[in-house]
């Protein structure tokens, strides 16, 4: 398995059993039950509904690494990584997947709203320069669609080679081509742009960040209208969704600046973004959507669970151009912008 084109289909797979699991699961237990807190660690706060996932991730990736050992780093496992198939050694792995097995767990597991599989795949290069976000070579997302959605979406793309989707029917079975396109917008009047501010602790400095960018950019509002709207979608690769399919023009998830705020107020620091939300952003990337880092430097991060990532994705240059000025002075004038 010298290419990553021969872990297109094994992932495919893998991304396909755990999204027939977790409908399973949901169909068979309660949603208190899906919602039960299973444990923490590395990365994120684990559910009942995570537990679903990561078996079948495991058993799966086992299977597939009989043929050529790999690494599998992911949400829920242990944070050194998983070396598969057992007995094998980290050094005669050619490969290092980065997974998120499901990316939304608390709008799924309340059925508010899909969430995502999220897989990307990097040559396992050891030593001095471990791989990074940026070495990711194919990657793969698949919408788990709530019990009442019969759609569901299906994307990949190697990098430099574009991007493939298609639209499972749960009803039929089938599947067809879906073309996604980033929005080509110049202004975010009378669409969707949005800082995150999923959880307590800083909100109110977020807004105000949001509030200050919109002002600079969208000009004075008009009474009693709305100069653009914003969608708080607690999934990272659902709010990159977003942006490859036309639907937002706009997304910042600027959390981890605001851990000297936190401390300020005895707060301690926040859930954040993690390396394993952003495993499957090749795709945007390969889509037009331009990603960057808090700076407005390339998006990067290490293959691990633990580092916070603030991230920024446009749909298009103009509005990079029209917005990140702005997004940049809101944050320098709070001192937020970590030092170069």
């Amino acid at each position: 398995m010298a290419q990553p084109e021969q872990l297109l289909e094994p992932i495919l797979a893998l991304h396909d059993r755990i999204r027939a699991g977790v409908l399973d699961a949901g169909n068979r237990q309660s949603t208190e039950q899906l919602a039960g807190v299973s444990g923490g660690g590395a990365g994120d706060t684990i559910y009942g509904i995570d537990r679903v996932s990561e078996a079948v991730l495991v058993d799966e990736l086992t299977a597939v690494a009989r043929e050529e050992p790999l690494v599998l780093i992911a949400e829920g496992l242990p944070s050194a990584g998983l070396v598969l198939p057992g007995g094998a050694r980290e050094e005669d792995c050619r490969w290092r997947l980065l997974v998120d097995p499901i990316d939304g767990t608390r709008g799924l597991m309340y059925q508010k709203r899909s969430a995502w599989i999220l897989t990307g795949v990097s040559p396992n290069r050891g030593g001095a320069t471990p791989p990074r976000l940026r070495d990711i070579v194919l990657a793969v997302q698949t919408e788990i669609p709530l019990r009442k959605q019969h759609l569901a979406d299906q994307l990949w793309a190697f990098r430099g080679r574009g991007v493939t989707a298609r639209r499972w029917n749960r009803l039929s079975g089938t599947h067809e081509p879906l073309l996604l396109q980033p929005s080509p917008a110049g202004t975010i009047v009378h669409g969707f742009a949005t800082v995150v501010r999923f959880f307590p602790g800083a909100r109110d400095v977020l807004a105000a960040i949001d509030d200050e960018t919109v002002a600079a950019v969208a000009g004075p509002p008009a009474a009693g209208k709305a100069a653009c709207f914003e969608d708080q979608y607690a999934s990272t690769g659902g709010q990159l969704y977003e942006l490859m399919a036309g639907h937002d023009r706009f997304i910042a998830d600027l959390r981890p600046l605001l851990g000297p705020t936190l401390a300020e107020r005895g707060l301690p620091p926040g859930l954040c973004c993690h390396p394993y939300d952003l495993s499957a952003a090749l795709i945007a990337e390969e889509l037009g959507v331009i990603l960057t880092g808090a700076r407005g430097e390339p998006l990067d991060a290490p293959l691990d669970l633990e580092a916070d990532v603030a991230w920024i994705g446009y749909a298009n240059q103009r509005l990079r151009s029209l917005v990140e000025p702005a997004l940049q002075a809101a944050l320098h004038r709070r001192g937020l912008l970590p030092d170069p």
